[in-house]
């Protein structure tokens, strides 16, 4: 897979907890990691993902986290041919 793929863009969710939970507030859920991984898993598991992004940015806390099945999210991305990345900026 490449980065670099016609009609595909990259998706930016390097957010960190504190601005995570800021959208979660907006909707009346607590800031939680399990809120945080749930949320993660609704954008990362959407069928046809890979069909529009060629590449995800992930903050650091979501390389370790798995779908609800116990699949791990960039396992996900690779299995829809995204390429999944880390924000290294603090």
């Amino acid at each position: 897979s490449t980065i670099a793929s016609s009609g595909r863009g990259i998706l930016a969710i390097d957010e960190s907890n504190a601005t995570c939970g800021k959208r979660l507030a907006s909707i009346g859920l607590e800031n939680t990691e399990a809120n945080r991984r749930a949320y993660r898993q609704l954008l990362l598991t959407t069928p046809g993902l890979g069909e529009y992004i060629s590449g995800v940015i992930l903050f650091e806390e979501t390389l370790h986290q798995s779908t609800t099945d116990g699949k791990k999210f960039v396992d996900c991305l690779r299995d829809q041919k995204i390429v999944p990345g880390i924000k290294v900026d603090k």
